[in-house]
C-alpha cells in the first residue's frame, strides 16, 4: 500500500458538507476513487461499443457465430 499526502482546496460550504457526509476520510476517498475508475472503465467500454457499431459491418450468420464459438473453445 502507498501513502499519499496531498493538499485539497475546497470552498468552505463544500468542505462542511463533505465532512458531514464522511467523504473526507481515507476510506471514503478510496471508495470514491474506485467508483470513478469503474465508471470510466464502463464509459470506455460503451464508447468502444459505439465505435464498433458505427463501422456498419455485416451481421454474422448463425453458422459464423457457431464457428467462432467453436474456435474460441478450442
Amino acid at each position: 500500500m502507498t501513502t499519499l499526502d496531498f493538499k485539497l482546496s475546497l470552498p468552505d460550504q463544500l468542505r462542511k458538507e463533505a465532512e458531514a457526509a464522511g467523504l473526507l476520510s481515507p476510506k471514503a476517498i478510496e471508495r470514491l476513487l474506485r467508483e470513478e475508475i469503474r465508471r470510466r472503465h464502463v464509459g470506455n467500454f460503451f464508447a468502444a461499443a459505439d465505435r464498433l457499431a458505427a463501422l456498419d459491418l455485416p451481421l454474422l450468420t448463425d453458422e459464423e457465430i457457431q464457428l467462432e464459438v467453436h474456435l474460441a473453445r478450442r
